[in-house]
C-alpha cells in the first residue's frame, strides 16, 4: 500500500512539473531586447518628424509605430497620393527595413 502510495505520488508531481515547465514560453521573436526597443522608438521618432517635415502630410493624423525595423503607419489622409508618398517618406529614413502602409482614404 505505502509503495502505491509513493509511486502515485511520484506520478502526480511528473504530471505537475511537467505542466509548468510546458508552459514556459520559449518563442523569443515576440520579444525585443532593450537596445532593440531603443532603435525602434528612435525610428519611430524620426519617421514622424520626416513625416511631420512634409507640408502635404503634416495636416494628418498618422500613427507610427515601429517593431524590429518594421514601420506600420496607420490613420486617415485626403488621398491615395498623401497615403503613398508618407510610404515614401517613411523608407527613405534611415533605420526603417519594411513599411506597412495602412492609411486609409477618407
Amino acid at each position: 500500500m505505502a509503495k502505491t502510495k509513493r509511486v502515485v505520488t511520484a506520478l502526480v508531481c511528473a504530471c505537475m512539473l511537467t505542466s509548468f515547465v510546458g508552459c514556459t514560453h520559449t518563442h523569443t521573436s515576440k520579444h525585443e531586447t532593450a537596445g532593440e526597443y531603443l532603435d525602434d522608438a528612435t525610428i519611430t521618432t524620426r519617421v514622424k518628424a520626416a513625416i511631420f517635415d512634409e507640408l502635404a502630410l503634416k495636416t494628418f493624423q498618422i500613427n507610427v509605430t515601429t517593431y524590429q525595423g518594421v514601420v506600420q503607419l496607420s490613420g486617415f489622409v485626403d488621398s491615395a497620393e498623401n497615403a503613398r508618398k508618407a510610404g515614401e517618406v517613411a523608407r527613405g529614413v534611415k533605420g526603417v527595413k519594411e513599411v506597412k502602409n495602412d492609411l486609409i482614404t477618407k
